[in-house]
């Protein structure tokens, strides 16, 4: 109690008109009105989109619209005055919004994977930097909400920096949600529903404090020299969140230390085999680590190889895995060693003479008779890419092999002298624009047949 007292004498009390603009200013801001939704719609696209394209950037200028502060501070202050009608308004106006952020940003997500305008392969750093909320969060959402509810009972403060602090920990984790439900990731989608829950109870926990101090009670001409039973109530809320942030973030790290020893493990075993580790995908179902390890070699390995390289893995892991290995060929080439010289046949004219001339009344004369000898080579042939209701054209760097490019409808190909038949399909080789020699099914191929000059 020596310490509110204290707080109390720095932090000077209100005077009953100035309690009196403070509760009419966070009414007016903390209804479900139009003006409010609006800003919920802008946001949250503007945050959405700052997500699944993984700018910061994006992110922030989200949050200088985003209107949550209000509705949240107002059941702070509800808390403290007792008001049930701004209580019932704020929680109002919060769920709404929260719910409408979530509906906007899942529907956005499933537009862009019917019109992948942003191809996500995997999810992006921002949208996983939202699925593991730590006490950290919570310090961060408790220093926002002491901004804020300070900043609304000081004129002379302006409210929008540490509204923007609060919407940090409010818009861009309820765009996460919506993102994982879009996804089908329940884990992305409960872990930002987490860290909302907890900054949202974390800031509504600080307003009130900050209205205690500044003298703020159920009769506003009285100063209560005791903590409220709400007040008591929401820090007890509050620091029992701490028990759920503290799991997930002891098994973070744990996860974090185990993913970087498994990175080391691999890459030393992957080098051994002189070749160079491009991609490690983990997934953890039940237990079972499968792992999916993308090299890339100038020779191709051997099953006996991948075999040894699974036993490496288990015995420096010690724990079993499933491993699967994709290879891209890659050839190494030095500016200062020069390609050898490759020897190409060419026509060559002989001539072979006729009979030799014999005396008689008409001699024959010499025939000069040209003999070629070529060498048999085929000439590559004319392609163009079609579409046939298949996924998405791709090139193979070999049949049914890992994709090492995409192709457009329409695009020429030059056909090479490659044909093999694989998983059902033929598979033609052939070479892009842009020269890239791949291989791709000839379901995909129309042909083009050259048309000489009339």
């Amino acid at each position: 109690m020596q310490i509110i007292q204290l707080l109390q004498k720095l932090i000077h009390p209100l005077t009953a008109d100035e309690k009196i603009v403070v509760t009419q200013d966070i009414r007016q801001s903390a209804t479900s009105s139009f003006d409010f939704f609006l800003l919920v719609v802008l946001s949250c696209s503007i945050a959405t989109l700052g997500l699944v394209t993984d700018s910061p950037a994006v992110i922030i200028g989200a949050m200088l619209v985003a209107p949550l502060m209000s509705p949240i501070i107002g059941i702070g202050m509800s808390s403290i005055t007792g008001d049930s009608f701004l209580a019932r308004n704020s929680a109002t106006a919060l769920l709404r919004g929260a719910m409408l952020a979530v509906f906007l940003s899942s529907l956005m997500t499933l537009i862009n994977a019917k019109l992948p305008f942003v191809v996500l392969q995997e999810l992006p750093s921002e949208v996983l930097a939202r699925t593991h909320p730590s006490p950290i969060d919570l310090g961060i959402a408790l220093a926002g909400g002491l901004a804020a509810a300070y900043a609304l009972t000081r004129p002379n403060i302006s409210a929008a920096l540490p509204g923007v602090a609060i919407a940090t920990a409010l818009m861009p984790p309820l765009c996460t949600v919506g993102v994982g439900l879009a996804l089908v990731r329940w884990d992305v989608a409960g872990g930002a529903l987490l860290l909302f829950i907890t900054n949202a109870i974390t800031i509504a926990f600080a307003a009130a404090l900050v209205f205690f101090l500044r003298g703020f009670s159920p009769d506003t001409h009285i100063i209560n020299r005791r903590l409220p039973r709400s007040l008591i109530i929401s820090a007890l809320i509050t620091f029992t969140l701490l028990a759920p942030l503290t799991y997930y973030s002891v098994k973070f790290f744990q996860q974090a230390n185990e993913n970087r020893l498994i990175n080391e493990v691999v890459n030393a075993e992957v080098a051994g085999m002189d070749a160079e580790l491009v991609e490690l995908t983990l997934s953890r179902t039940s237990g079972a680590l499968d792992m999916i390890v993308t090299i890339s070699t100038s020779r191709t390995l051997h099953y006996e190889e991948v075999i040894a390289l699974q036993k490496s893995i288990v015995d420096g892991l010690q724990r079993p895995i499933s491993l699967k290995v994709n290879q891209i060929f890659a050839e190494r080439l030095d500016p200062l060693i020069p390609p050898t010289a490759t020897l190409t046949p060419t026509l060559t004219p002989t001539n072979t003479p006729g009979p030799s001339p014999t005396v008689t009344a008409s001699p024959l004369p010499p025939t000069a008779t040209s003999t070629f000898t070529p060498t048999a080579t085929t000439t590559p042939g004319l392609g163009q890419a079609v579409s046939t209701g298949l996924p998405r054209l791709q090139l193979y760097q070999s049949p049914n092999g890992p994709v090492i490019g995409q192709i457009r409808p329409g695009q020429g190909l030059i056909l090479l002298y490659g044909k093999q038949e694989e998983s059902g399909l033929i598979w033609i080789e052939v070479m892009d624009s842009e020269g890239r020699v791949g291989w791709i099914p000839e379901i995909y191929l129309l042909m083009v047949t050259a048309t000489p000059p009339g």
